[in-house]
């Protein structure tokens, strides 16, 4: 189903880039005093210390105040592996209803055994979008788009003229998102990026991370035509049959996120730190040999 949009429908759009993850976190919105949706926001965290702070969440919530927008929604592509959501912490701060992907389910279900889940934990999120349900921001209407592969949750935010693509494919020079998680599968990757090269050619795609090679700064907004002409992995003309084969053997030489552990755990429960202890102190658990 192609979702068409108009001039109207163009959002404007901020980028917070966190050096430390890759990861870029959005502000959408249609113009200063209106709604405003923020797309995958990070917390801080040092693994050498175990200490969190809201630095970057901050600029987030500077730039929302400075702009008098009205936050809405807090969306997550997927549930991340390399850096903790800000989700309750925005929440907190400017309000917001939490949205994932109904697949987190899947997610959850799958690291159950490695990290023990309260109950009621798929209840986490405020809402769970169903694939091409359309939503609103204000008066920019948006789509979740269910681009599985990554994880089986993964979801794209198309808003407007814009999407918002997740860990699906990276900048051109970059690539596609690694398959070797939990649920994850190349075949379905393919098909779904194929279904974003889909979109008109002037389409807005927005990384959720970029890893830029040795000379260039990082970026994170490209076209769709773009991207079909030349990212690595996946261009125009690449078969699914090369790009799994490629892939695959990719994904075996690749070491494990550094957060994989204390992310996940957080992440599958919309961000949620874990509750204090008898002596007050919270602790992320590290399963041994369990990976």
């Amino acid at each position: 189903m192609i979702f068409y949009y108009n001039d109207r429908m163009k959002p404007l759009i901020q980028a917070f880039h966190d050096k430390n993850t890759g990861t870029v976190t959005y502000v959408v919105y249609q113009n200063d005093g209106a709604d405003c949706a923020i797309i995958d926001s990070v917390l801080d965290y040092d693994p050498k210390s175990g200490r969190t702070s809201t630095a970057s969440a901050d600029l987030v919530v500077d730039f929302v105040r400075a702009h008098r927008l009205k936050a809405v929604w807090l969306l997550e592509t997927h549930a991340h592996a390399d850096h903790l959501s800000a989700a309750p912490y925005l929440s907190r701060q400017l309000g917001g209803r939490t949205g994932i992907g109904a697949q987190i389910a899947v997610v959850q279900q799958a690291f159950a055994r490695m990290f023990p889940q309260r109950p009621g934990i798929e209840r986490s999120f405020d809402h769970l979008f169903q694939p091409d349900e359309v939503f609103a921001i204000g008066a920019l209407q948006a789509r979740a788009l269910h681009v599985p592969g990554h994880t089986p949750a993964d979801m794209a935010y198309q808003i407007g003229d814009a999407v918002f693509v997740g860990d699906t494919m990276f900048m051109p020079d970059v690539g596609t998102a690694r398959c070797d998680f939990p649920g994850g599968c190349a075949a379905t990757l393919y098909r779904s990026v194929r279904r974003l090269l889909e979109l008109p050619p002037q389409t807005r795609l927005f990384m959720c991370h970029d890893y830029p090679p040795a000379g260039r700064e990082a970026r994170w907004e490209v076209t769709v035509a773009e991207q079909s002409e030349n990212n690595i992995h996946i261009r125009a003309g690449v078969t699914e049959e090369q790009f799994v084969e490629m892939r695959t053997r990719r994904d075996a030489t690749l070491d494990m996120p550094v957060l994989i552990l204390p992310a996940i755990q957080v992440n599958i429960n919309a961000g949620q730190l874990p509750e204090a202890e008898e002596n007050g102190v919270r602790y992320l658990k590290i399963p041994l040999n369990a990976f």
